[in-house]
């Protein structure tokens, strides 16, 4: 085994993960925000029972599209999304009986399914904002906030972060 490649596509994973949670302002709230989304459509969805947008208050169907684009990070197929979906029920039955709540962290895969989401539809955000070799405005105000964050949230120097940005932004670019 080649444990040199092994650690450099685990420090990448690293990387990229720690530079995602910087890009997404409140990276919490908007992951969580996202497993609430996906945790009512696949509620709806197991029941056989509509969900009520909360601003028109029409009845919609689950939204088959949102709970594949997350599903799929993981690898869940076609054939294994209704058993899956029905595990995270169970999952969120047993918390309640409990008198726990389900939550971001409750569910392992789940959780590395919303991260890889979120991190999925920031990355031509993040690709465009890292490479660019002469930044506009915006780039450059978006740049310093992440930058910040990785700073004052994540605990980089301020050169360490520079160069995480960068370093994300070639390997995103391959």
């Amino acid at each position: 085994m080649n444990y040199i490649a092994l650690a450099r596509r685990e420090y990448d994973d690293i990387a990229k993960n720690e530079v995602q949670k910087a890009f997404v302002y409140s990276y919490e709230e908007s992951a969580k925000t996202l497993m609430d989304n996906y945790l009512d459509n696949v509620e709806s969805y197991c029941n056989k029972s509509k969900l009520r947008d909360p601003i028109t208050g029409e009845e919609l169907e689950a939204d088959e599209k949102l709970m594949r684009s997350i599903e799929e990070q993981i690898g869940i197929s076609e054939n294994a999304k209704k058993a899956f979906r029905e595990e995270i029920l169970i999952r969120i039955s047993a918390y309640a009986r409990k008198g726990k709540r389900f939550d971001y962290n409750s569910h392992e895969r789940l959780r590395e399914a919303i991260e890889k989401k979120l991190f999925a539809d920031l990355k031509d955000v993040v690709k465009i904002t890292t490479s660019s070799k002469t930044p506009d405005e915006m780039q450059l105000k978006k740049v310093n906030e992440v930058t910040a964050r990785l700073i004052d949230e994540h605990g980089y120097c301020p050169i360490c972060a520079n160069e995480l940005l960068r370093y994300v932004g070639s390997l995103l670019n391959r």
